[in-house]
C-alpha cells in the first residue's frame, strides 16, 4: 500500500512539474509576443488624415464633397497646404462658396491650397460657361459700351450698323438688332462682379452658342456693333428691329416708278419691185 502511495506521489509531482514548465513556457512566449508587438509599434510611421481627389479634376471644375475622400498620409512627408479638416475645405454648404480647381488634380492626389481657389472665389470665365456655350469678345468704346457701365453678369442687346442692300436694290446704312439679351461674363480681363463706378473697357466677353459666334464675328467684320444694357429684372425678349435712314426720318419706303408701257407696232415687210414696203399688222402676244 505504501508502495502504491509513493508511486502516486511521484507521478503527481512529475505532472505538477510538467504543468509548471508548460505554464512557464506559455508565459515566456506571451511576453515575447508582447515585446515584439511593442517593437513593431515603435517602428510604425505616424500618419495624418488628409483629403485627396477621387477622380481627375480639371481646371474650372467646382470642388464638391463627392469628388474627395480622406486617406492616411505619412506625417513626415505631408505636403504643404493639404487640407486635414472638412471645415477648412468646405466652410459652408452653399454652392456659391465652393472652391474651384485651378490646376489639374489626378486621382488620389492631395488637394492643396495652391491648386484650388478660396471659398467662393472665381477661377475665370471657363468656369462660367455652361454646356454648349462659347466665349466671344466684342470690341467696345465709350459710346458702344454703354459709357462704361457694363459689369460681368449683365445682359445686353447687340445692334449692328452697316451698309446693306435694300429690297429696292439701293444701298443704304441701316441698324438692326442681331442678338437679344446675351450675358456678359467678363469686361476687359476681369470676370469679377465687384466693380465700383464706371469702367471704360476696350472689350467685353459674352457667352453665346457657336452659331451666334459666327453671326457676331461676321457682324463685327462688316459693320459696327453697339450694346444696349438690359434691366436686371427684365425678362422680355426683343423682337426683330430694323431702322434705316428713311425710316428714321419718317420718309417711308422708296416708291419704285412703274414702267411705262409703250404701244407696240408690228409690221410685215414685203417687196414691191425694187422697193421694200412695211405693212402694219395686229401683234400676236
Amino acid at each position: 500500500m505504501r508502495a502504491v502511495f509513493g508511486l502516486v506521489l511521484i507521478v503527481g509531482v512529475a505532472l505538477a512539474g510538467g504543468a509548471v514548465m508548460m505554464a512557464k513556457k506559455y508565459i515566456s512566449a506571451h511576453q515575447a509576443a508582447l515585446a515584439h508587438e511593442r517593437a513593431n509599434r515603435a517602428e510604425v510611421i505616424p500618419t495624418t488624415e488628409i483629403y485627396v481627389a477621387v477622380k481627375q479634376l480639371k481646371y474650372g471644375e467646382r470642388l464638391t464633397a463627392e469628388a474627395v475622400k480622406k486617406v492616411r498620409w505619412p506625417t513626415e512627408s505631408l505636403p504643404e497646404g493639404a487640407f486635414e479638416m472638412e471645415a477648412e475645405l468646405f466652410p459652408t454648404a452653399k454652392p456659391s462658396d465652393q472652391r474651384v480647381v485651378l490646376r489639374m488634380i489626378e486621382p488620389n492626389e492631395a488637394i492643396l491650397a495652391v491648386k484650388v481657389t478660396k471659398p467662393g472665389e472665381d477661377a475665370g470665365i471657363t468656369s462660367q460657361l455652361q454646356r454648349g456655350m462659347r466665349a466671344f469678345a466684342i470690341k467696345v468704346d465709350v459710346t458702344s459700351g454703354v459709357s462704361g457701365f457694363l459689369r460681368p453678369g449683365d445682359r445686353v442687346d447687340v445692334y449692328w450698323t452697316g451698309v446693306a442692300r435694300g429690297a429696292s436694290g439701293q444701298d443704304g446704312e441701316m441698324t438692326r438688332l442681331i442678338e437679344s439679351s446675351i450675358e456678359l461674363i467678363a469686361v476687359d480681363q476681369s470676370a469679377s462682379t465687384d466693380v465700383n463706378g464706371a469702367m471704360i473697357a476696350r472689350t467685353v466677353t459674352v457667352a453665346v452658342q457657336p452659331e451666334q459666334v459666327a453671326a457676331l464675328a461676321q457682324a463685327q467684320t462688316t459693320g459696327r456693333l453697339s450694346l444696349s444694357l438690359v434691366g436686371a429684372g427684365d425678362d422680355t425678349v426683343a423682337s426683330a428691329i430694323e431702322v434705316d435712314q428713311r425710316k428714321l426720318l419718317g420718309l417711308g419706303a422708296v416708291q419704285t416708278p412703274e414702267a411705262i408701257k409703250e404701244d407696240r407696232v408690228c409690221t410685215i415687210r414685203t417687196r414691191r419691185g425694187a422697193e421694200v414696203v412695211a405693212i402694219p399688222i395686229p401683234c400676236a402676244d
